[in-house]
């Protein structure tokens, strides 16, 4: 079983499941990291303000740094089976 098919069943087991869970897609970023997409989020603070402050991540930006850590590129990411805007749209580059 992939991720969506688990997502999706995890959804028709349990349909509270959005109150817990999120599944974020990062295109361009091979299977962790690396490859020509943006692949920093900080998930962190995405589920701390979930858990302490209630507030549920919806569209989150994720961020490619270079070498010297800066940015050069930022998209939006949203849960799964939202999708962000369009690359020609959403794309930041510096």
């Amino acid at each position: 079983m992939g991720t969506i098919d688990y997502y999706e069943q995890l959804e028709v087991v349990d349909s509270a499941a959005r109150d817990y869970a999120r599944l974020y897609m990062l295109p361009g970023v091979l299977h962790c990291s690396g490859g020509p997409g943006p692949d920093q989020v900080d998930w962190v603070e995405a589920i701390r303000a979930w858990v302490e402050d209630g507030d549920a991540p919806e569209r989150l930006t994720a961020s490619k740094l270079d070498s010297s850590g800066q940015t050069t590129l930022t998209r939006p990411v949203c849960p799964y089976p939202q999708f962000g805007p369009s690359t020609m749209e959403s794309e930041t580059q510096s």
